[in-house]
């Protein structure tokens, strides 16, 4: 072997081994704090709040979910947020997909306005606007439900998912709608028809956010929310508390949070591929 191929060898290899060992430090760091929650919530209330000791940290059960399930109030706040979470993602899905095309393919005077008032958006941070925002849901008759819950969370989260549209449309050659206009299709049958394939990632994308987003939101939910029937995960959450004086019982919380993973993960094991391509989409042209 040449010495300049040996070198090369060497040179591949070592990059192989920095990437092992950096991809498995960032993999530690997500994981761990994961794994340590499963630990926590399979240990009794008073195992966690004790200092830590070998002879009682794998004192595991499943005590904690067994309570958690017996809790009918928590049942119907993991419902309410799957019913807020979904339509959230759908209804954002939708009309960032809408818009997306709208400021990428279309040409109008004020396009690239408000598509700077669109990012400048995403710089307010809603709890700046969170009283103004109840009044007007007030006024409509919108507080107290969780179809005003689904808007404010739509609204909130849509500026970065028609960001992520926009680059998505963006990225599609012009070319491909000129052939398909030639072939007779309209603007719906292009978006539905044609551009639909090379957008699915973008979508993925855009649903996940705002799934993500609005499942662990409780600040809105606690604020729009005061019927318990209609309490969101999160906020059921803060009233898992046991004894007296209000103190927490932090193996419910654990169990608690364990169980709010579940739909997250699997939302992002099944979108993962469509998730990172989505994102990749905006490094194209902005």
């Amino acid at each position: 072997m040449s010495p300049a191929r040996d070198r090369s060898t060497r040179e591949t290899r070592l990059k192989l081994w920095l990437y092992g060992i950096g991809g498995t430090g960032v993999a530690l760091v997500f994981a761990v704090p994961l794994v340590f929650a499963l630990v926590r919530s399979l240990q009794p209330n008073e195992v966690i709040v004790e200092a830590p000791e070998m002879a009682t940290f794998f004192e595991w059960s499943l005590a904690n979910f067994h309570e958690l399930a017996a809790q009918s109030e928590l049942g119907r706040s993991v419902v309410n947020s799957l019913v807020v979470s979904l339509a959230t993602a759908l209804l954002t899905a939708v009309l960032a997909t809408l818009a997306g095309y709208g400021f990428a393919k279309f040409t109008f005077g004020m396009r690239p306005w408000l598509f700077g008032a669109v990012l400048l958006t995403m710089m307010v941070p809603f709890q700046a606007i969170l009283t103004p925002l109840y009044l007007q849901l007030n006024m409509m008759g919108l507080t107290d439900s969780l179809f005003g819950l689904v808007l404010f969370y739509t609204t909130v989260n849509l500026p970065f998912c028609v960001f992520v549209m926009r680059n998505s449309f963006a990225a599609v050659p012009d070319d491909l709608e000129s052939a398909a206009h030639v072939d007779g299709a309209g603007t719906i049958r292009m978006l539905v028809s044609v551009l639909r394939p090379l957008i699915i990632p973008g979508v993925a994308t855009a649903a996940l956010y705002a799934f993500l987003a609005s499942w662990t939101e409780f600040l809105a939910a606690l604020t729009f929310l005061t019927d318990q029937e209609l309490y969101t995960l999160p906020v059921s959450m803060v009233n898992l508390q046991q004894g007296a004086y209000g103190e927490v019982n932090f193996g419910l919380i654990a169990s608690g949070a364990v169980v709010a993973m579940i739909p997250c993960a699997i939302l992002y094991i099944a979108l993962q591929r469509f998730y990172v391509a989505g994102l990749a989409s905006g490094s194209v042209k902005a």
